[in-house]
């Protein structure tokens, strides 16, 4: 279902209030064109007083997004990236968040200037954000539909593992209990390893998303993918079959081929059976064909090697 804010948890005796401000700020200044986004511009809408002089929007690549105001910069994005070395500071705190299948973004102000690339300077924890994804109630029966034709599920996501898991778990994915940090795997040869034995997989790169297709298609298999996003683009191109959401964004849209304009992924079993009722009466109809053709070619050797007539007319043949 639609993510979103559930609660903000500050961090140590900085003000609720203008922390509020300051994310209000922050989230009002940027484009609407992710779910995370879209969630926080939902839950931020009071009017903020504070000054913003410059974005820095989101980067799959960095997991941040960020704003400079007349008085600092602040960014929010993955714990893991936003604080760096101070993540393990909170490590307890946030590995109880993700095991509970909250998402957690960390919002802070940062000591340097905002330029898109990773965060060098000393950052000052203001605030944890919490973000829920309810499961759809008929989730569980698509993936089961899924398994049972045949067909292995993987998760790939930005976010972090543990939290991915959980809500694979309780969409009742297979094997969802088996998870990893793209981050961890930095040769090509891991990570081929890994798409092959396990599941589940958080903080995954846009060029990560891509070379996973393309390893799971080295390794023999027909490869669908989903996605909604700008960085699931390259792996989408790459897939046998992609399939967009339609309220993502329109470049996953153009690329796709095929699109599910409601959204819904429960409707990928009645595509798949509508997609396997044309491919039956393709082949219906060439077996058709096939006798059809085989019968005049025997029927004009026999006319000919006996010098009788052709006995059917060109409208009988057809």
């Amino acid at each position: 279902n639609e993510m979103q804010v559930e609660q903000v948890v500050p961090v140590g005796d900085h003000d609720p209030a203008q922390v509020d401000r300051l994310i209000c700020a922050l989230v009002q200044n940027m484009s609407s064109d992710n779910a995370t986004m879209a969630a926080l511009q939902k839950y931020f809408t009071e009017p903020s007083p504070v000054r913003v002089t410059q974005t820095c929007p989101f980067s799959s690549e960095f997991k941040y997004s960020g704003v400079q105001t007349t008085r600092s910069s602040y960014v929010i994005g993955a714990p893991e990236f936003v604080l760096r070395a101070q993540a393990e500071q909170f490590r307890d705190q946030l590995t109880a968040f993700s095991e509970q299948g909250r998402r957690v973004l960390a919002f802070a102000e940062y000591g340097g200037k905002l330029d898109g690339k990773q965060l060098t300077a000393e950052v000052t924890p203001l605030a944890f954000v919490l973000l829920s994804n309810p499961i759809r109630p008929e989730a569980p029966a698509t993936f089961a539909y899924f398994a049972d034709n045949g067909v292995e599920v993987k998760v790939i996501s930005g976010d972090n593992p543990v939290t991915v898991s959980s809500v694979a778990q309780q969409a009742g994915i297979a094997h969802a209990d088996q998870y990893v940090d793209a981050s961890t795997l930095q040769t090509p040869a891991e990570l081929a390893e890994a798409v092959q034995n396990y599941t589940v997989f958080g903080r995954v790169t846009p060029a990560q998303k891509k070379e996973m297709v393309l390893a799971l298609k080295k390794q023999g298999r027909t490869v669908g993918m989903t996605g909604d996003g700008v960085n699931d683009v390259l792996a989408l191109k790459e897939a046998d079959c992609s399939v967009a959401m339609a309220s993502g964004s329109d470049a996953a849209s153009q690329i796709a081929q095929l699109v599910l304009l409601e959204s819904d992924f429960s409707k990928m079993p009645a595509v798949v059976r509508e997609g396997r009722r044309v491919v039956n009466n393709i082949e219906r109809s060439a077996s058709l064909f096939l006798v059809k053709n085989i019968f005049s070619f025997l029927l004009a050797i026999f006319s000919l090697a006996s010098f009788f007539s052709y006995p059917l007319r060109p409208a009988q043949v057809s």
